[in-house]
């Protein structure tokens, strides 16, 4: 597949989709595009179905095949995973949890070449003396070469969430999907995270964060869409959408909003 065709399309164009886990159905009718390009931020409360639209984005899910459904990403309806991991980079808490402590941090880097957790064989699809050299740069890039060889298990949650952002980047993809960034990191390692995030969207790549913290939210985001209950609540830019009205509809609880530095903030009221 050339560079090219891989260019061509949305980055999601999702429409009249029912998607279920397990027998339940958390999208139904589903309408949803987003541009290669685009800065978004896809916020909800729990269970709104933002889980849902991550496995959507890496193919661990997929809609029923209702008459009139449409799913293409990067305008294809079919992708081989490899293929997809060269144009999108994922980066969760949830893969962090997937790494066995004693894997070196070079190995955990290198596995995103694998699109697998760690790193198998020798045989066809492993990993080449220029995965290396990529590897190293993005770890010299994020400030992790002194770590190579120390255990995953070792690092802080800051510098494990950090290495994983370094996997997902070693493809030097168009797009980086962030499953709510700082989540488990204290004020200093979030900082450094959210710091490192803003470098790589000055730098033109795509950013997808995907959270319910409106402080992940970094200033470069564009576009905001607001789950509730699989439905989309509002979508438009964050001034629109980051509401104390719309929040608090959302989450079911009193929201004011405050802004400080070019950044949002929420507290819920009580009584």
């Amino acid at each position: 597949i050339m560079a090219d065709d891989m260019q061509k399309g949305p980055l999601l164009d999702i429409r009249d989709a029912t998607v279920f886990r397990g027998t339940n159905a958390v999208l139904e009718r589903f309408t949803l595009r987003i541009d290669q390009g685009e800065h978004v931020a896809i916020l909800g409360p729990n269970g709104a179905g933002k889980t849902t639209l991550i496995k959507l984005l890496n193919r661990e899910l997929y809609p029923r095949a209702d008459a009139g459904m449409h799913f293409r990403l990067l305008g294809r309806e079919s992708w081989n995973v490899w293929q997809l991991r060269r144009q999108i980079g994922f980066v969760s808490a949830e893969l962090q949890h997937r790494y066995h402590e004693s894997v070196d941090v070079r190995d955990v880097i290198l596995s995103g070449f694998l699109s697998s957790i760690g790193v198998h064989g020798t045989a066809s699809g492993s990993i080449r003396p220029e995965h290396g050299v990529r590897a190293d740069r993005v770890m010299e890039d994020l400030a992790l070469a002194d770590l190579a060889h120390r255990p995953f298990g070792d690092l802080s949650t800051g510098q494990q969430r950090l290495v994983l952002l370094a996997r997902a980047l070693v493809h030097e993809p168009t797009t980086l999907v962030l499953d709510e960034p700082s989540a488990g990191l204290d004020f200093g390692a979030a900082a450094d995270v959210m710091r490192r995030i803003r470098r790589l969207a000055a730098q033109g790549l795509s950013l997808i964060i995907v959270t319910h913290h409106l402080d992940e939210i970094p200033p470069e985001i564009e576009r905001v869409i607001l789950l509730r209950g699989g439905r989309i609540a509002a979508d438009g830019p964050p001034a629109e959408v980051l509401t104390d009205a719309l929040l608090s509809a959302a989450y079911g609880v009193e929201i004011r909003v405050f802004q400080r530095d070019e950044r949002y903030f929420a507290s819920v009221l009580t009584a």
